[in-house]
């Protein structure tokens, strides 16, 4: 609730780039800028699995601050395997770790 809302002084909210009413403004979002990648460190590790099934994890990077799932689906194209992101971790079925690291190296990230 506005504080003048209802009153003869109310002004509803309007956009900034093209003075529309917010609830008529058709301007996309602007674009979400995320720090460099050379200012973040990823933590690539080998975990096993049940059946034996070996999974590569990427630890370290915040969502906050990076496009995970670009990041997922650009790792999961190169390597050729299938993944996720669960708890802020990313995860790429089977033994990919000097490929992750070649990959995130590549792409700007610290890896250790």
């Amino acid at each position: 609730m506005r504080l003048f809302e209802g009153t003869p002084w109310d002004r509803p909210p309007r956009c900034d780039r093209c003075e529309q009413l917010i609830a008529d403004c058709q301007c996309p979002p602007p674009p979400v800028e995320y720090p460099p990648p050379a200012t973040q460190t990823a933590r690539v590790g080998l975990e096993k699995r049940k059946k034996g099934k070996w999974v590569t994890t990427v630890r370290g990077l915040p969502p906050s601050d990076n496009d995970l799932p670009a990041l997922v689906t650009q790792l999961k194209n190169r390597c050729g395997a299938g993944g996720t992101i669960s708890d802020d971790i990313l995860e790429i079925q089977g033994d990919h770790a000097q490929r992750v690291r070649e990959i995130l190296t590549e792409v700007g990230y610290r890896v250790r």
